[in-house]
């Protein structure tokens, strides 16, 4: 489990497409206190670590080391990794351990569908991204309400049949990759599991 607090931002060293698809990822993180098998949500994907280097890794600035994580053809299909490149950055953190602070909302790192910013424009000193969403997510989606959003635990500020919008403080802008999104890329999404439930359980008082 997660809480969609960044607490790194990772870049991308190499992808190695085979059975699954292998992916070297920088980290300023200490590698030496990552198991083999710990699991590491990446940009919103709970991904789990095959290997790892304590070494720090040429041209990247801050990297103490590197973990390696394998992602399936399911997973490349169900999310944006299909997107990723080498020298693209990660949004990551760690799982949450008993007794940390829960800073954000729950969230699994199990991806529900990828979404596409449509617009981004100056909201005062944050910007207002706008998001599309499917039929088959619209009912999860509800204004103040959380959603995960390449791994970032984030309010909905307005929900209409277009899609949805979200103030981006400047802080978050700069400790996660939403410093440097633009329109037209494509955004994983993990809605909240209270509002998964409620839907779930509001369909059964229908039926």
């Amino acid at each position: 489990m997660f809480t969609g607090i960044i607490t790194d931002i990772g870049r991308i060293e190499s992808i190695e497409p085979a059975g699954d698809t292998k992916f070297v990822i920088a980290t300023a993180y200490d590698t030496a206190a990552i198991a083999i098998g710990a699991s590491i949500c990446c940009s919103g994907i709970c991904l789990t670590v095959v290997d790892k280097g304590s070494a720090a890794v040429d041209a990247v600035e801050g990297a103490a080391g590197w973990f390696a994580v394998t992602a399936s053809a399911e997973t490349l299909a169900c999310s944006n990794l299909g997107d990723w490149a080498s020298g693209g950055l990660v949004n990551l953190e760690r799982a949450l351990k008993v007794g940390d602070e829960l800073g954000g909302h729950i969230v699994s790192g199990h991806v529900d569908g990828v979404v596409e910013i449509y617009g981004i424009e100056k909201d005062g000193d944050s910007l207002r991204f706008r998001f599309t969403h499917g039929e088959d997510l619209a009912p999860y989606i509800a204004p103040k309400g959380s959603v995960c959003l390449n791994g970032v635990s984030l309010t909905v500020n307005e929900v209409d049949d277009s899609g949805f919008g979200i103030n981006i403080i400047p802080h978050t802008q700069e400790m996660t990759t939403f410093g440097a999104a633009k329109v037209g890329n494509r955004v994983n999404l993990e809605i909240d599991v209270l509002a998964r439930y409620v839907a779930r359980l509001a369909q059964k008082e229908t039926l």
